[in-house]
């Protein structure tokens, strides 16, 4: 059995049931977060799931230069703050260098560390001096083992919350493909593990100027998880994926994701 870690007053791991991480890819708008805030904390609610909520004030990592980013650390962190004291829900946010830290941290409940920098010792250990938990994407280049070498880089600090998410390996050029055999191998680090189920159908650049996917193939990526003993899955969410500003193609519709956390639930209890 994995630690457990509390996040917000959320906990996940050790015997906690599974937890829902979710949200639009990155803030469009002050009014558009807080109103899918609003929508994915009702929707945790009647499906009895903990949940935390996700967007990125910064999208540093985009295929082309002028894709949008943002609205950028010091108005992103206020639009947080406000979901985070409004609806009484944690948050989690993308950092991408060790000067964003520091700030991050007076509102993040978790600190992220995107798959691309997920060996940057730099940035992972300031995120894991602030005492925040951290959660680390395992990069598309890592094997699941060598995952032990960034939980330890964590642990140096004193910090022992820690959350490992995988999100599928490269096969090939633009194509990922899950190794579900990972939740495995890192749950024998003895943290929780997280299945990210819409960057796994991602097809990194495979627009040319940005990223495509496959969202048909969500649902089925986030119940294998659940039987392989995900301990949260993480989905990007939005009312509108084809028109949203970030990670469209692999993002789920808001209005199915409620269907989808009853089956989820469901295969959780059934698989013990």
């Amino acid at each position: 059995m994995t630690k457990e870690v509390v996040a917000g007053g959320v906990k996940i791991g050790g015997a906690n049931p599974l937890v829902l991480i979710a949200g639009p890819c990155v803030i469009e708008s002050e009014s558009s977060a807080m109103r899918h805030a609003r929508a994915l904390k009702s929707i945790a609610v009647r499906a009895n799931i903990p949940f935390i909520y996700k967007a990125s004030y910064d999208k540093a990592n985009r295929t082309s230069g002028s894709s949008y980013r943002g609205p950028g650390i010091k108005k992103g962190l206020k639009i947080l703050k406000k979901i985070k004291e409004d609806f009484g829900i944690p948050v989690l946010s993308d950092v991408h260098s060790v000067e964003e830290v520091k700030e991050s941290a007076k509102v993040l409940d978790i600190i992220q560390i995107p798959a691309f920098l997920c060996r940057q010792t730099d940035l992972i250990l300031e995120a894991a001096g602030t005492g925040r938990v951290v959660n680390v994407k395992k990069g598309q280049f890592l094997a699941p083992w060598d995952m032990k070498n960034v939980v330890k880089k964590i642990e140096s600090t004193g910090n022992r919350k820690i959350l490992l998410t995988e999100r599928g390996a490269s096969f090939g050029y633009n194509t990922l493909v899950s190794d579900f055999r990972s939740l495995l191998i890192m749950k024998d680090l003895g943290y929780p593990v997280v299945y990210d189920a819409t960057h796994s159908v991602q097809s990194p650049g495979g627009m040319g100027e940005k990223s495509g996917g496959d969202r048909k193939y969500i649902p089925y990526l986030a119940m294998a998880s659940v039987v392989c003993g995900a301990n949260a899955i993480f989905m990007e969410v939005h009312e509108d994926p084809d028109s949203a500003l970030s990670d469209g193609p692999n993002m789920i519709k808001l209005d199915s994701l409620e269907g989808l956390l009853t089956k989820l639930i469901k295969i959780e209890k059934a698989a013990g």
